[in-house]
């Protein structure tokens, strides 16, 4: 291994440090870690049930014009097709595997260049037009996009993110020579050469003038147009005279055109045309080819009217088929204690502390057998030693948000030293015991960004030591207490929604900052807990990288003076060094070692811990006026749901005098309990999260992306009852390629790291793996083959290829897309026929979050007592309801179309249920509201003309039918788990009734809504 400086750092004046050299080493290196990356032109055929997908339009498709007119290539769900120029059978050029977009023609109409994934970043690549002869033209760790052939056929102009935002250059395709054509500090992008290849026109986003610019031969520059809306693709008619490019104002995507000489401008489709942002091309002086409405269009100059040139192409999907793992919901068998968090080892050496089942544990050196130190009805979390290991510091929720509190060993006194407005997370001690530093929540507390501040514990003075960062790790304090370290994301351009994670140096003394390195361009782990941690005699850092656990040699500073240092070949979390610097111990998936730095053995700390479910024992009766079994479109009325102990035992006719405690509903519907399909939670929200879900009806959720430990440890409190909650089926960190950008984001690096992740997923007993998206289709098809294997479904915010290889579940309609644009819906919020028949035909479950992309907003200003929810008030607040009530009335100004639009999403989302498609119902919350955000959804559902019927059986029966409980949840059935929630309305006849919850049974334990708006004693 070596070290090189952050690029950001680094001088690229002299030839050593070339950029592009030395992306070229790493992509080498890239190579020898992932293995074969460029497969055969056709893949071996896929094994399962196919189905072959005929498809029509195309969304957010390219189209090219070859020069001799008589074929279109185009770009279709990441594959690369040919057909002839007046339409008619596609015929694949790619593999599908690659992501392949934006195609262009070679002058001499015998190859088509395009931007491909298929290493794990954008680069150039090229093929013959029959599909032979693929090769890369690109390379390297950064990203290069949108390619244009020069007339003469010698060069290919792109962009590409190389010096951290896009800027424009092309590539000598004979000498491989690159010449950097554009450097301002703005991004810079889709290139396109002019017919005679003396100009190339780009989109520049300059701060004072932005808008599409041109570079000419000799080097200059000059604005053609300043614009300030989102522009792409600008391109030259077929003179030369006139120049075209596509626009979204934010509601509407326009083509427009405007005169090179005179500068004016004319907008040329109607605002009722989908303009997909790719460019032009042209048949003659007068006719142009474009992409809008999932279409091929040609038009006239002259005319205002489009000609489709149609298509079809054949794309194969496979079912998932593979049997899933099983579950046991029931007591009476003590399960593993794995959901371990903050493990932090005493300065002796003598003592492990860590959270497990929402209380602080301690382990002495020698036992196997934990003890409590801290319990409570609250969460206790995050505890960690003082400096002379005589009292510990640790989060509670106990006063009513997420504060620090400390606790002293030997008095055994626990003391409440920060109280805050809103929730704080992530303590760490000075070296010498005086201070704590921490992060403060906002308002808004999503996602545990957080502002960095220090406590005083004997003036009990707060400093702000840094703005607010995002979901930053853990603090670490240097040795002389002048510096902090920390991990945080390091972000690689504002044009997208991407970086890598870095040691972030903040000097406290003159409160300059810097990121540093161990590696160039190698994201550190997932940021939360897993360093930087400073040894403590100021010598060494610890992290995580590569899933493994690494120290490097630093000065009192922080300054990296020496290469990293291996000490794991298994995957590590937590690193926690003893105070002589020594020894660190860490977790290991799900036991605890303990590693000795001078000759690196390592031992397991003995750890017997378990726990089992919380069943209620009894017969419970409850006498229902009407029942929604999950099945049948009309209740069952006056029955009896007589439950023993936490299951069915029958539903029957009403009958006086039944055994076992009674509840009365007879003038009420019963409902089986709601399953929220798509959540990512914290620990900052503190214990009220558990009795927030269940309050809105919510008993079983999917949590899509979070730390394992986090989520697990959640998940068994609220099986074993220490903490009250709903039942959770959770993944761990987003499963993601190189570049990364939540937190919570799991930066798979090569093929080793990703077995040992995989290895995790069963260890921890995974519900789902979730990519994201910056993992290839070579990755995500090795990773669907291992968890189906193992019985576990996969998700992505894919579609195809994914669902070529059986992937099992789609998240968001929408949603981020390493592309800057969606195969699935356009900047409109349009999706074409390709999208709904390949969902259709392949039954891959897909969450569309549609109250996360508008519906929340839409339904709030269709119902006047949106924001008067009685469970949201309480929750939540006056003044953050305020808040979110002034945002809405906001939306529209500042987002144009995100209103506007959300009908053509309804659209979409009918179109899907009536065709058929598995379709499940989750938010994405906490950006809009945990547990009403769900109720938006059904409601948004509902507003688009699905009945309240199929609404509701999405959430029940659909989503334990795709999370794969359907035999335990999902319905009131006999034999099935009692998860169910008692409504005083009509919820089958008006979906807004499903709000007006009296009581929630959840494994049988009843709960009614009074008690699950108050606060533990």
């Amino acid at each position: 291994m070596f070290y090189i400086e952050s690029k950001r750092e680094q001088s690229y004046c002299s030839q050593n440090n070339n950029p592009r050299f030395n992306s070229l080493v790493k992509s080498l290196l890239f190579i020898v870690f992932w293995g074969v990356l460029v497969l055969p032109a056709f893949p071996s055929p896929f094994i399962g049930d196919t189905t072959t997908v005929v498809v029509t339009e195309g969304t957010n498709m390219a189209a090219d014009l070859s020069f001799d007119k008589k074929e279109i290539v185009i770009d279709l769900q990441g594959t690369i097709w040919l057909l002839p120029a007046k339409g008619g059978k596609a015929k694949a050029i790619t593999d599908g595997m690659g992501d392949d977009r934006q195609p262009v023609w070679s002058p001499d109409g015998q190859k088509v260049a395009f931007q491909s994934f298929r290493d794990g970043y954008y680069h150039i690549w090229m093929i013959h037009k029959d599909g032979s002869d693929l090769k890369q033209v690109t390379s390297g760790v950064f990203d290069e996009r949108e390619p244009d052939w020069s007339p003469d056929g010698k060069y290919i102009v792109y962009s590409s993110d190389v010096y951290g935002n896009y800027d424009i250059f092309k590539i000598n395709l004979e000498t491989k020579e690159t010449k950097q054509l554009t450097s301002d500090p703005a991004n810079e992008y889709c290139p396109a050469y002019s017919p005679d290849g003396s100009e190339i026109l780009y989109v520049s986003e300059q701060n004072e003038s932005p808008g599409i610019y041109k570079v000419s031969a000799d080097g200059s520059l000059s604005q053609v147009i300043e614009r300030k809306g989102t522009l792409t693709a600008p391109s030259w008619s077929f003179d030369a005279k006139t120049i075209y490019f596509t626009e979204f104002t934010g509601s509407y995507s326009s083509l427009v055109k405007t005169t090179a000489q005179s500068g004016k401008t004319e907008i040329i489709t109607s605002k009722e045309i989908d303009v997909f942002p790719f460019r032009t091309s042209w048949f003659n002086a007068t006719e142009y080819l474009f992409v809008a409405d999932g279409k091929i269009k040609k038009n006239s100059v002259n005319k205002s009217s489009f000609q489709n040139i149609e298509f079809t192409a054949e794309l194969d999907v496979v079912k998932p088929k593979y049997k899933r793992k099983s579950y046991d919901f029931d007591a009476g068998t003590p399960k593993k204690v794995k959901g371990i968090k903050g493990l932090s080892v005493s300065p002796d050496g003598k003592k492990y502390l860590f959270t497990a089942l929402s209380d602080i544990w301690i382990l002495e050196e020698g036992e196997s057998i934990p003890l409590p130190l801290l319990k409570s009805q609250f969460i206790l979390s995050d505890p960690i030693w003082s400096p002379d290991g005589e009292s510990i510091a640790y989060l509670s929720d106990e006063s009513g948000s997420m504060n620090i509190w400390t606790y002293d060993l030997k008095s055994k006194k626990k003391e409440q030293i920060l109280q805050t407005d809103y929730d704080v997370n992530y303590p760490s001690w000075s070296p010498d015991g005086s201070k704590l530093a921490f992060y403060a929540a906002d308002a808004r507390n999503i996602w545990g960004k957080g502002t960095l501040q220090s406590i005083d514990l004997k003036t009990k003075q707060v400093e702000k030591l840094h703005e607010a960062l995002f979901v930053p790790s853990q603090p670490s304090w240097s040795p002389d207490g002048k510096t902090i370290a920390l991990s945080a994301l390091d972000v690689y351009s504002s044009r997208f929604r991407e970086g890598i994670n870095k040691i972030l140096l903040l000097s406290l003394k003159d409160k300059t900052e810097k990121f540093i390195s161990p590696v160039e361009e190698r994201s550190l782990g997932m940021r939360a807990k897993n360093g930087p941690v400073w040894s403590p005699d100021g010598k060494w850092m610890a992290y995580v990288q590569d899933g493994l656990l690494w120290i490097i040699n630093v000065d009192k500073s922080g300054n990296i003076i020496g290469p990293p240092v291996r000490l794991t070949n298994e995957l590590a979390e937590v690193p926690s060094w003893t105070a002589d610097s020594k020894s660190i111990v860490y977790l290991a998936t799900d036991t605890i070692k303990r590693i000795e730095i001078e000759d690196q053995k390592i031992r397991t700390i003995a750890l017997d811990f378990n726990y089992d479910y919380k069943e209620p024992k009894g017969k419970l009766v409850i006498h229902a006026g009407k029942v929604f079994d999950g099945l049948s479109e009309k209740y069952l009325t006056n029955v009896d749901i007589i439950i023993q102990d936490n299951r069915i035992e029958a539903i029957s006719e009403h009958k006086q005098g039944r055994e076992g405690k009674l509840i009365d509903a007879s003038d009420k519907t019963v409902i089986p309990g709601l399953f929220e399909m798509h959540t990512h939670q914290h620990e900052m929200t503190g214990e009220k999260l558990g009795r927030l879900w269940l309050s809105y009806g919510i008993t079983s959720l999917r949590e899509t992306g979070s730390d394992p430990y986090d989520a697990l440890e959640r998940k068994e409190s609220w099986n074993a009852g220490t903490l009250i909650g709903p039942r959770e089926f959770f993944t761990g960190g987003l499963t993601d390629g190189t570049r990364i950008y939540y937190g919570l984001a799991n930066s798979i690096q090569s093929s080793a790291q990703l077995d040992l992740e995989l290895d995790r997923s069963v260890a921890l007993e995974y519900d789902l793996i979730k990519t994201y998206v910056r993992m290839p289709d070579i990755l995500q098809k090795k990773i669907t083959a291992f968890a189906h294997k193992n019985g576990i479904p996969v998700s992505s915010h894919e579609i195809y290829p994914a669902m070529r290889y059986s992937v099992d579940a789609v998240e968001h309609i929408g949603g981020t897309s390493r592309r800057g644009y969606s195969p699935k819906i356009t900047k409109m919020n349009h999706t074409y026929s390709d999208v709904i028949q390949l969902l259709k035909l392949s039954q891959m479950n897909i969450t569309p979050t549609v109250s996360l992309q508008g519906g929340f907003y839409s339904m709030a200003a269709k119902f006047p007592w949106y924001y008067k929810n009685k469970q949201l008030l309480y929750f939540f607040g006056k003044e953050y309801v305020s808040e979110m009530e002034k945002r809405s009335s906001q939306i529209a100004t500042i987002f144009p179309g995100y209103l506007s639009n959300f009908g053509n999403i309804q659209t979409t989302l009918k179109k899907l249920v009536d065709e058929g498609a598995s379709v499940t119902a989750g938010t994405d919350s906490p950006f809009i509201p945990y547990g009403y955000s769900l109720h938006a959804e059904l409601h948004s559902w509902v507003d688009a003309g699905i009945s309240p019927y199929i609404t509701l059986k999405a959430a029940t029966y659909g989503a334990a039918k795709a999370v794969g409980v359907l035999d335990d949840l999902g319905t009131l059935e006999k034999g099935k788990l009692a998860d169910m929630v008692i409504i005083d309305g009509d919820p089958l006849k008006e979906i807004t009734d499903a709000l007006k919850v009296e009581s929630v049974i959840k494994n049988g334990e009843l709960f009614t809504i009074d008690q699950l708006l108050t606060r533990p004693e």
